[in-house]
């Protein structure tokens, strides 16, 4: 929590427009009102650092290679989420994107034969799924020779 409030506190002094949110939910539990910010520049900490709390931010851009090019420019692709009614769009978006999972118009589903992971810095190799089982084996090859009888 306070990790997550330190991040809404570093977005407001970068300059970022909070819009709404950007405290602590009550007093008991580790709770974060859902916070959300306008005029968010790539350089600031909000827009590169994963968050892994309840902070969005809006950033404007001019075409698609562009948001493609510059969601890509980060050290980190654990998940992205694509929302819009053009199928063609989402397909040419979610194949450019640095990303173990990508959700198109939903997010956060999941499916128990899904592998999960992320690229670059986040996350090591994947779980779930057939991907995350060959994360806990180990293959083994073992040749014997069996004397034939009468050879």
């Amino acid at each position: 929590m306070n990790r997550i409030l330190t991040l809404i506190k570093s977005g407001q002094s970068e300059g970022a427009k909070m819009l709404c949110g950007g405290s602590r939910l009550g007093d008991k539990g580790y709770f974060v009102n859902p916070t959300v910010f306008s005029d968010v520049q790539d350089g600031m900490k909000i827009a590169k650092d994963e968050i892994f709390g309840p902070v969005m931010q809006i950033l404007r851009f001019k075409n698609v290679d562009e948001l493609l090019e510059r969601a890509n420019n980060t050290k980190y692709g654990l998940a992205a989420g694509i929302f819009t009614k053009d199928i063609d769009k989402a397909m040419y978006f979610s194949s450019g994107l640095q990303a173990g999972t990508v959700w198109v118009n939903c997010y956060n589903a999941f499916s128990t034969q899904s592998p999960f992971g992320g690229y670059k810095m986040s996350g090591i190799g994947r779980e779930m799924g057939e991907y995350g089982l060959q994360a806990y084996s180990e293959v083994k090859t073992v040749t014997l020779t069996v004397p034939q009888k009468n050879s």
